[in-house]
């Protein structure tokens, strides 16, 4: 999910940028052989999310966070992020608050969950609608070679609400972002994605990290060794789940008003690292 002030664009395909995955089969359950799971949000409760383990990102609100997104991201508001049967719930609403028409939840796990390789797994359905724009995806946690693009950002999953069904992965390094028109990302078409759940699928190791939705190969961003223009993906990131209204790219064909509240509904999120 870009954080600069520039429109989205598509460099690069799946097709184009793909290897053979090693290990575990992703999307088939619990890995076996040399994973453990390390952390893990099953959702087994009613309330708030677990607040050993989610935290609210709401700094950008007053710059509409780099992309002109138009909603205002609440903290530990249940109306914006609920857990109730299992499932967590970020919803999307049309209301006027803090100056804006819209409100959300962006939820992260910065110094609760930030880890340097392994499988992160997130069992999601997506809200659809024109002005829809959530994302499962990661930040540095400490930003070691400087700011974005620079220490690096991984898309595990964006979707669009005006080009539905089209689900993009992507990388952004100081080498490849879509400032420089160089980004490198892999899309897939999934026709239910808004109405039933997938599992989004990173799997992160020293050589490359690939994508996939359950077990579709999305894409795969190599290491070329060249140094952190290109792979800054040697240090520890945390996750990011959240709902964007409106923006550069979710909002480039306007806004849908009448299809509020929308929510992006969040089985489970798991993460393994190799033993």
């Amino acid at each position: 999910m870009s954080i600069l002030l520039v429109p989205f664009s598509l460099v690069g395909c799946a097709e184009d940028n793909k290897s053979d995955p090693t290990g575990t089969k992703p999307g088939s359950g619990t890995p076996t052989g040399n994973y453990e799971l390390v952390w893990s949000d099953e959702f087994n409760y009613s309330g708030l999310p677990d607040g050993s383990k989610w935290s609210y990102d709401t700094d950008g609100n007053a710059s509409g966070w780099g992309n002109n997104e138009a909603q205002f991201y609440t903290s530990g508001r249940l109306k914006n992020a609920e857990v109730k049967d299992g499932v967590l719930s970020i919803n999307a609403i049309k209301e006027d608050y803090e100056g804006r028409k819209y409100t959300s939840a962006r939820l992260v796990t910065r110094g609760k969950g930030d880890w340097l390789y392994g499988k992160v797994e997130v069992r999601a359905k997506l809200p659809d609608g024109r002005g829809m724009w959530p994302a499962i995806w990661m930040l540095p946690t400490d930003w070691s070679y400087g700011g974005w693009p620079a220490s690096g950002e991984i898309d595990i999953m964006e979707n669009v609400g005006y080009d539905p069904f089209v689900i993009v992965a992507s990388a952004h390094t100081q080498a490849y972002n879509h400032v420089q028109g160089t980004q490198k990302s892999g899309k897939v078409n999934i026709a239910d994605c808004y109405t039933e759940f997938h599992n989004y699928i990173l799997e992160w190791e020293a050589s490359e990290y690939r994508v996939y939705v359950d077990d579709k190969l999305v894409f795969t961003f190599q290491n070329e060794k060249k140094g952190f223009q290109v792979w800054p993906f040697d240090k520890r990131f945390h996750l990011l789940l959240n709902v964007a209204v409106g923006g550069n790219w979710g909002g480039a064909k306007g806004i849908d008003d009448t299809i509020f509240p929308k929510s992006m509904l969040v089985d489970y999120v798991r993460v393994y690292q190799k033993k």
